[in-house]
């Protein structure tokens, strides 16, 4: 069995849902369906989301959401028409436009347009509708209950042989719709799939997998053919647009692939994610992928003995915890300890108070702040076991005249992070794409 999930593009207009339907029925195992709202048709347009959003916005302000649920409403009576199915979605509009005009907050209109899809396409493939609402549950706090959503997955699609599901929410027990903070309906697919123990969990989106690197700074990059769970999470947090790790735990825990592939090129085969990286899935580079974010800090500290002084580290890290900040790296020397944090950290507390609290609780011989720091880092499984892998990246940085300002290795030694000036991240991401994957 397979889940499959379809994002925005892949359901905005009546001819992408007549791909989607191909794809479904051209495999007898794709038995789970997860749908997301209709997205953008082109360029300017807006995603349906945007619109629910607005509607509440408006529900807010005037009262009513009556004008912009007419945009909403022809987006879905455009798209059952030309589909020419018989199916009255003008009754569950009707009871949309009612929920979000008496609704307290935006969690139930943001979570209609999936709503609305999974009836829509439940209905032109003649397959069964499960609302999201009836077996994703949310504690009362709000945080995800796995357990209860677990054992009410596993029995209502027992036997099942064609369901679709809306993504991105849930209830919580005092009946509330609650919608997923992040990956929504990509967590709602890895549920599925986790729940049913399906054999894997495809992902159908508009490109053909997850790039190398951000196509806004290398033009055309290559894909990756297989990465695993944990090469998708270092690249994931250093900024790069893949599946958030997070939405994808319960397949990752489960060891269920994913496969992202692309509804306008099905025969693509699009990229692998998986636990377990073996020889024959390695790619002939050392490197996986490459990202990175700019408007980072390093706080250096320089005290003489540092080395020798106990609980030094611990007590420069409680100034930070207690100012809610979040270290990112620790390079350190003898004598020096650096730390780099995102530069919203002194949007939490101001630079100045950091910096006394820190002089006060370890009273270092020198500190100072350095701005404009951007990270980027190099992964791969391949790079543990190739020499030379550093040598290269130092090498295309130095031709690219970069200056390199700081240099980390995780253990795992599946990543390098170098830190370079805010102004040199796009040539560096570039110098370093061109000397792995250049021609």
């Amino acid at each position: 069995m397979k889940v499959c999930k379809f994002g925005g593009t892949s359901l905005a207009t009546a001819k992408t849902l007549e791909l989607v339907k191909d794809i479904i029925l051209s495999d007898p195992e794709r038995k789970f369906v997860v749908v997301s709202a209709p997205g953008k048709r082109f360029k300017d347009d807006e995603k349906v989301t945007d619109l629910l959003y607005r509607a509440f916005d408006e529900k807010v302000m005037t009262g009513t959401c009556k004008s912009t649920m007419k945009l909403i409403r022809k987006r879905y009576i455009e798209i059952r028409d030309d589909l020419k199915i018989d199916f009255d979605i003008e009754k569950y509009l009707d009871e949309v436009q009612e929920g979000i005009n008496k609704s307290e907050d935006a969690d139930f209109a943001a979570s209609r347009g999936e709503y609305l899809s999974g009836l829509l396409i439940a209905a032109y493939l003649g397959y069964d509708f499960i609302d999201a609402a009836e077996i994703i549950k949310f504690k009362i706090d709000g945080s995800y209950d796995s357990e209860i959503t677990e054992d009410l997955v596993a029995k209502a699609l027992k036997n099942k042989e064609g369901v679709v599901i809306p993504g991105f929410y849930g209830r919580k027990p005092n009946g509330k719709i609650k919608t997923f903070t992040r990956g929504g309906s990509d967590f709602t697919g890895a549920i599925i799939a986790g729940a049913m123990k399906v054999s894997i969990y495809e992902n159908w989106t508009d490109v053909n997998g997850v790039a190398i690197t951000d196509p806004r700074i290398v033009k055309n990059p290559c894909f990756i053919d297989v990465i695993s769970y944990e090469e998708l999470r270092e690249l994931s947090y250093m900024g790069a647009s893949v599946l958030h790790p997070d939405s994808v735990f319960p397949v990752q825990s489960a060891n269920i692939p994913i496969n992202i592939k692309n509804t306008f090129e099905p025969e693509n085969p699009g990229t692998l994610i998986k636990n377990k990286i073996s020889r024959e899935d390695m790619q002939e580079y050392p490197v996986t992928g490459i990202a990175g974010r700019k408007s980072n800090a390093t706080i250096n500290i320089k005290k003489a003995m540092m080395n020798n002084e106990l609980g030094f580290a611990r007590r420069v890290l409680s100034v930070l915890e207690r100012c809610g900040i979040s270290v990112e790296h620790i390079p350190t020397g003898i004598d020096t300890m650096s730390i780099v944090l995102s530069e919203k950290g002194f949007e939490i507390v101001p630079e100045k108070k950091v910096i006394e609290d820190i002089k006060i609780a370890v009273n270092p011989d020198c500190i100072d702040v350095a701005h404009n720091l951007a990270l980027i880092a190099i992964v791969g499984h391949g790079m543990a076991r190739r020499k030379g892998t550093a040598a290269r990246v130092f090498t295309a940085l130095a031709k690219a005249d970069v200056n390199v300002r700081m240099i980390d290795q995780g253990s795992s030694e599946i990543n390098i992070i170098v830190g370079v000036e805010d102004s040199d991240f796009e040539t560096s991401i570039r110098a370093i794409y061109d000397e792995f994957f250049g021609d």
